[in-house]
């Protein structure tokens, strides 16, 4: 709990990450820089892996839901008792698990926050797990004969989506503004007779179609969006590395089956079932409804990179349309409580060649922009949530090699 000399008379929660029990304390600083009284914990357990949860029900259900809501109503007593009066209004930021945090509190304890940011949010939980899994029988290990190579997705393979995509938007910056235009060919880079270097096999090329394609079942049901393209530069670092994906691999050893022994490279639609049956503690997050949280006047202010490495920005998408159906709310009315922003040339919640500075959090995600609301969506959501004033555009900023001391090198508007 972080306690602000000069207090706003604002609460803020922080979320965390993948599997993580670590504080993001560069968001307690920005936080109480601001004037917020901040909370945050390690979400039941210490460290990044998913071995804490092997057999202990108590720390997943902490995970799952858990943990957020015990500090919320404790860190709101702490302030009572320091600054002897209750917060005037609370509010919530967090991105990834985070951002899934965020959403599940507006499902399940809709009087926790009055306005909630979340980023690049780990909605339908379980599927993503399945989804990321997924890709390490499609590439294969590091040595197998047809693995492609990170410098073949940097080089070859971005180089020819920007080829296709890039200049959708009428622009040619290396950023694709909307990538739920862009349809990549990539049988145009297999070899031929008479092309046999800087081209793929086959093989290679329908890696690339299943890796774009969505996850779907046996029915042809869909149980995950398929990539966005214009990620591959930086999904080369995980999903496409060769290797398992840590996350998935330890929560299908350690939750899902029990069973260290596990193998990722055999996974299979079996495997997602069964996770997506087991939905501990209701982890999913996937709700049709959020009429509670909205009727009492709460805010929501979702936002998704359009490179995201990690977690297609596809699926934010998908719940926007989702959330509309269910609550029978067409955009308009949707955006009376809940806005989402798509950024342009951000990766995993961060970084990127777009504007993706936005104030989404502490340290380099808020240095060298200013709290307001038009360059900081936490300062955005205190407006609206305060004044009524509904954000329709976050200016994002790039600076020069991501250091604030060399300046601005773009800025972009990014619209609901």
């Amino acid at each position: 709990m972080w306690l602000p000399r000069n207090w706003s008379g604002r609460f803020l929660g922080t979320g965390n990450g993948g599997l993580d029990g670590c504080i993001k304390y560069e968001d307690l600083a920005y936080a109480t820089s601001n004037g917020f009284a901040s909370v945050g914990t390690n979400n039941g357990h210490n460290g990044t892996s998913g071995v804490a949860f092997y057999n202990n029900p108590d720390i997943l259900e902490d995970f799952a839901y858990r943990s957020l809501h015990t500090s919320v109503l404790v860190g709101k007593k702490l302030v009572q008792e320091f600054y002897h009066c209750k917060p005037y209004k609370s509010y919530y930021i967090g991105c990834s698990l985070g951002g899934r945090q965020g959403l599940r509190s507006a499902e399940k304890y809709p009087d926790d926050f009055d306005g909630i940011v979340a980023g690049s949010p780990a909605l339908d939980f379980n599927n993503l797990i399945s989804w990321r899994a997924s890709f390490y029988p499609i590439t294969g290990a590091v040595d197998s004969p047809n693995f492609i190579t990170a410098p073949t997705w940097a080089g070859l393979i971005h180089s020819e989506i920007l080829n296709q995509c890039d200049g959708i938007d009428g622009v040619m910056d290396g950023i694709i503004e909307d990538p739920t235009l862009c349809h990549f060919r990539p049988e145009v880079l297999q070899c031929t007779n008479t092309t046999t270097a800087d081209c793929l096999s086959a093989n290679q090329v329908e890696q690339i179609r299943k890796i774009f394609a969505p996850f779907v079942g046996d029915d042809g049901g869909l149980i995950y969006p398929g990539m966005q393209p214009g990620s591959e530069g930086m999904a080369i670092n995980r999903l496409y590395a060769g290797k398992p994906y840590e996350n998935s691999d330890d929560w299908f050893k350690y939750v899902v089956y029990s069973n260290p022994s596990w193998n990722a490279a055999n996974f299979s639609l079996t495997d997602a079932c069964a996770a997506e049956e087991l939905n501990p503690f209701d982890i999913r997050t996937w709700p049709s409804d959020l009429s509670p949280f909205a009727d009492r006047k709460g805010k929501i202010i979702a936002y998704h990179g359009q490179q995201d490495n990690q977690i297609t920005s596809f699926i934010t998408t998908r719940f926007y349309k989702h959330l509309s159906r269910g609550m029978s709310a067409p955009p308009e009315v949707l955006d009376q409580f809940f806005r989402f922003f798509r950024i342009s040339g951000m990766f995993h919640c961060n970084s990127g060649p777009g504007g993706w500075v936005i104030g989404q959090g502490g340290g380099v995600q808020s240095a060298g922009v200013p709290f307001n609301g038009r360059q900081s969506v936490l300062a955005a959501l205190v407006e609206w949530v305060e004044e009524g004033k509904a954000p329709e555009m976050i200016l994002g900023t790039k600076f020069v090699n991501d250091t604030v001391g060399l300046g601005a090198l773009l800025q972009r508007g990014h619209c609901r």
